[in-house]
């Protein structure tokens, strides 16, 4: 069978079965045996006590031995047809074990060897006026007999004792046919169970059919197959775990192909990046060497644009690996106590030099000189730097910069031409400029440091902006 799982669950099903079926067979015919036995028992002793009472009435004032010499009116009849009257055999025995038959053996001679193997102490039993039993079984009747001993009274004397021997043929027999009975029904539960098990088998491997599917479709790459398994039990729980992979390998997919196309833009960006500042050099520098420009004063132009080149180049390159740096999960940057509103203060007189050209002003509000943090001073300062330098580069000329602390949070807030709602939230991804004519020396990468930095203190930070209206960004520590 392909299907070697409900193969063996059926197996074992029916195997657990059988043996299920065998024990309670046993128990059952053990159960009904000695419940059979039990009442033959009773009725065994029933007609033994009625039979002993009638014989104590004809024995009362007269012992075993004359009651059974004078055999004659109804104690005479009455014991011809006691066999009849008992419908078993019957035998009465005195103390010493002498036997008196009655009915078709009355003619015979019995002696002590004929009695049951445990008759001796049956009769001892019986003559201390106790009714017994005894699985013990006479040779003479040919057949297994269950022997019952009760008293024969006379007064409050027991003269003698009356021996009922009962034949369990039919007994036998009942237990027989209701094995067979139990058989048959055993065998057809048994068929039933295995038809039963089987479908219950195939109904549980055909979800693990699916899953196998869906893993093989995984494994080939195709992240968007599910084992469209609903049940709420454990293997239900395994398809939806699948389900769940399924769902973020495909994530994964596109996230790799994600990065994977930021990695190209990014060789692309850093490529368009270099080659203005390295072009412009180079052609300076051609120019120069080749003596086509020798007039000093554009000579000193020149100089002076190549000099400004090379500092965007070491701006860009310091930018990069700073990115760099902290976006390498292994990079540890120097987390301390310190003063929050010290790396503020410190960073708003830094950028107070930077605002002078457009003199721009920058206002400052606190409500407390003390706030405590835990952080790298230099990172925080470089972050708050890039915010303030940004808000300073789009103010108007003569503009304000609004920066305020209260308790946990710092807002930075310009009144410059805003940022436009589809270029929102794009502005903390590596080279994404706003095109205007404020950012064209910007190298799109300190928005992304400063998040980085932010990320890497769990800060939250967040911007808002409304066009004409200026930029907020807020640091909640």
């Amino acid at each position: 069978m392909k299907n070697k799982i409900a193969f063996k669950l059926t197996m074992y099903f029916s195997a657990a079965l059988l043996l299920f079926s065998i024990i309670i067979g046993s128990v059952f015919m053990a159960l009904f045996r000695n419940h059979t036995i039990e009442l033959h028992k009773i009725d065994l002793e029933r007609r033994g006590t009625a039979i002993a009472g009638t014989l104590s009435e004809f024995m009362s004032g007269a012992g075993l031995g004359q009651g059974m010499m004078g055999r004659q009116g109804g104690y005479g009849g009455y014991l011809r047809y006691l066999d009849d009257i008992a419908m078993a055999d019957v035998w009465i025995v005195d103390e010493d074990l002498n036997l008196a038959m009655t009915g078709p053996m009355a003619s015979r001679q019995y002696n002590y060897s004929d009695l049951p193997q445990d008759a001796e102490s049956v009769v001892k039993e019986v003559f201390q006026g106790k009714t017994t039993y005894s699985k013990g079984f006479s040779d003479m009747l040919n057949a297994p007999a269950l022997t019952l001993g009760t008293p024969i009274m006379s007064g409050d004397k027991v003269v003698g004792a009356l021996l009922l021997h009962s034949p369990v043929e039919g007994m036998n027999e009942a237990v027989s046919q209701g094995f067979r009975i139990l058989a048959v029904s055993m065998a057809a539960a048994l068929v039933l169970a295995v038809l039963l098990s089987a479908v219950l088998a195939f109904s549980f491997t055909k979800p693990l059919k699916k899953m196998k599917s869906t893993a093989m479709q995984l494994a080939a790459g195709d992240y968007t197959a599910k084992t469209g398994v609903q049940q709420n039990d454990e293997i239900g729980d395994l398809a939806d775990t699948i389900d769940v992979l399924s769902r973020r390998l495909d994530e994964a997919s596109h996230e790799s192909e994600k990065l994977l196309k930021l990695r190209r833009d990014f060789v692309a960006n850093i490529s368009h990046e270099l080659r203005t500042p390295v072009t412009v050099i180079r052609g300076s520098l051609e120019a120069l060497s080749d003596k086509v420009v020798t007039e000093p004063e554009q000579v000193a132009s020149y100089h002076r644009q190549m000099l400004n080149e090379s500092i965007f180049l070491e701006r860009l390159v310091n930018d990069l690996l700073d990115l760099s740096r902290l976006q390498n999960a292994d990079f540890r940057i120097e987390m301390q106590e310190l003063n929050l509103c010290e790396v503020l203060n410190d960073a708003v007189r830094s950028a107070k030099h930077m605002a002078q050209p457009k003199e721009v002003e920058i206002k400052l509000e606190q409500d407390t000189q003390m706030c405590a943090v835990t952080g790298d001073y230099g990172r925080l300062r470089q972050m708050l730097l890039i915010i303030i330098d940004n808000a300073v580069k789009f103010s108007p000329q003569k503009g304000v910069v609004a920066i305020s602390l209260k308790g946990n949070e710092i807002i930075i807030g310009d009144r410059g031409m805003g940022i436009p709602a589809e270029d929102l939230p794009y502005i903390f991804d590596r080279f994404y400029k706003v095109k205007s004519s404020e950012n064209k020396n910007g190298t799109g990468l300190g928005l992304a440091i400063a998040k980085q930095i932010a990320e890497r203190h769990n800060i939250r930070l967040s911007v808002s902006s409304k066009l004409e209206e200026g930029t907020e960004f807020r640091f909640v520590f």
